[in-house]
C-alpha cells in the first residue's frame, strides 16, 4: 500500500508540477522576453539572436520558480484529496498521517536534488551560452531600429546619427563618430546598409572623413566608401557574470579565499566579489533546502478533516506560512554573506525550521 501511495502522489504531483512549470514558466518567460527584446536589439542584434537568447534564459526562470510551483502543487493536491475523501482510503488501509507526510518529504528530497542540478549545472551553462551567443553573433542593423534625429550606439566606440530615413531603406545626412580609430568622424549626404559576403556594410556616398590624430586634423572627400560593421564589437559585456560562471570555478574561488589564495588578477575571482560568489553558491547549493521544509508545512493539511470547523482556518494558515517561508528564503539570501554570523544563521536556520515543523506535526497528529 505504501508503494501505491508513493506512486499516486508522485504521479499526481509530477503532472501538476509540470503543468504549472509550463504554464507559469511561459507567462514569466513572455514578460521577461519583452525586456530581452530591448536588451538584445538595441545592441545591434537581430530577431533570430533575440529568440535564441530568450530560449537560453528559460532554465533560469524555471529554476527560480521551482519552490513556489512545488508549494502550490502539493497544497492543491492535498486539498483536492481531502475534498474528494481520497485521504480516508489511505487512513482505512493502515497508512498513518506521519507515513503519508514522509512520502511527501521523500518526493521533496528528489526535487531538492533536481533543483541543485539545475541551479549548479544547467542554468549557469545556458546563461553562459546566451552571453556567448551575443558575443559571437554578427551585428545586424534593422532599418526599423534606426530612427530619424536620434543617436544610435549599437556598437562599441561607434555613434551613428541619421537625419532622415527614406521609405526604400536609404538614409540622408549621416554622421558617424568612430572613437576607436583616432577619433575619426565621417559625414555623408546619403547611405544605405547592404549585405556583402554575409557581412553588414554601411555604404556611404558623397561625404567627408575627418581624422583627428594627435592634434593633427586630416580631411578628405569621397564619392563612395564602405564601413564594415563586422569589424566593430558590440556593447555587450563579454566577461561572464558570476551567475553565469561554472560552479566548479566559484567553489575554487571560495576555497581560495578561505586559504588566502585569492587571485587578484582575475576580476571574477577577486576579494572584492567574494561575497557575491558565496551568495551565488548559497543560491545554487543551499537554497533548495527550503523545498523539504515546504513539504513539512503542507503536511499540516493532513491533521484535520474537511468537516472540522477549523479546517478552513488551518488551510489558510498553512498557505500563509508556506508563502512567508518562500519570501524568507529569498530575503535571507540577500543577507546570507553580510557577516560570518549571518552566513552561519542562514546555514543553521533552515534545519531548525525543518526539525521544529516536523516535530510539531508529529505532536499534532498524535495529539500529544
Amino acid at each position: 500500500m505504501k508503494k501505491l501511495l508513493f506512486t499516486k502522489i508522485s504521479k499526481d504531483t509530477t503532472y501538476l508540477f509540470l503543468l504549472l512549470c509550463l504554464s507559469l514558466g511561459l507567462i514569466v518567460w513572455t514578460v521577461q522576453a519583452v525586456n530581452y527584446l530591448d536588451y538584445v536589439t538595441q545592441d545591434g542584434h537581430g530577431l533570430k539572436t533575440y529568440f535564441h537568447y530568450s530560449i537560453l534564459n528559460f532554465p533560469k526562470i524555471i529554476h527560480r520558480m521551482i519552490p513556489f510551483i512545488f508549494f502550490i502543487s502539493i497544497f492543491l493536491i492535498l486539498t483536492n484529496y481531502e475534498t474528494k475523501n481520497e485521504l480516508l482510503i489511505f487512513w482505512t488501509h493502515g497508512i498513518t498521517k506521519v507515513k503519508f507526510a514522509n512520502v511527501i518529504i521523500l518526493l521533496s528530497v528528489l526535487l531538492f536534488i533536481l533543483q541543485i542540478f539545475i541551479g549548479a549545472v544547467v542554468s549557469p551553462h545556458f546563461q553562459y551560452k546566451s552571453r556567448a551567443l551575443l558575443k559571437e553573433s554578427n551585428i545586424d542593423f534593422f532599418t526599423s531600429l534606426i530612427k530619424e534625429g536620434k543617436f544610435i550606439n549599437a556598437v562599441k566606440n561607434l555613434t551613428i546619427f541619421i537625419d532622415k530615413k527614406n521609405i526604400d531603406g536609404s538614409f540622408e545626412n549621416i554622421f558617424i563618430d568612430d572613437s576607436s580609430d583616432a577619433n575619426r568622424m565621417t559625414y555623408a549626404s546619403r547611405g544605405t546598409i547592404l549585405d556583402q559576403n554575409e557581412k553588414k556594410v554601411f555604404r556611404l556616398y558623397e561625404g567627408k572623413v575627418i581624422n583627428n590624430n594627435k592634434n593633427r586634423i586630416n580631411v578628405f572627400s569621397f564619392d563612395q566608401i564602405d564601413i564594415d560593421l563586422s569589424e566593430y564589437s558590440t556593447n555587450t559585456i563579454l566577461t561572464p557574470k558570476i551567475q553565469e560562471m561554472p560552479s566548479k570555478i566559484l567553489l575554487q574561488c571560495s576555497f581560495d579565499h578561505i586559504y588566502r589564495k585569492i587571485n587578484t588578477d582575475s576580476r571574477n575571482c577577486s576579494a572584492s566579489v567574494i561575497k557575491d560568489i558565496n551568495q551565488e553558491l548559497f543560491k545554487r547549493f543551499y537554497k533548495p533546502i527550503f523545498i523539504p521544509i515546504i513539504a513539512v508545512i503542507c503536511s499540516f493539511l493532513l491533521i484535520l478533516p474537511k468537516n472540522n470547523s477549523k479546517y478552513k482556518f488551518q488551510s489558510k494558515l498553512t498557505f500563509l506560512f508556506g508563502f512567508c517561508l518562500l519570501v524568507f528564503s529569498e530575503t535571507a539570501l540577500r543577507y546570507s554573506t553580510a557577516t560570518i554570523f549571518s552566513s552561519l544563521l542562514y546555514i543553521v536556520a533552515p534545519w531548525i525550521i525543518f526539525l521544529l515543523a516536523y516535530f510539531l506535526f508529529y505532536l499534532k497528529v498524535n495529539n500529544v
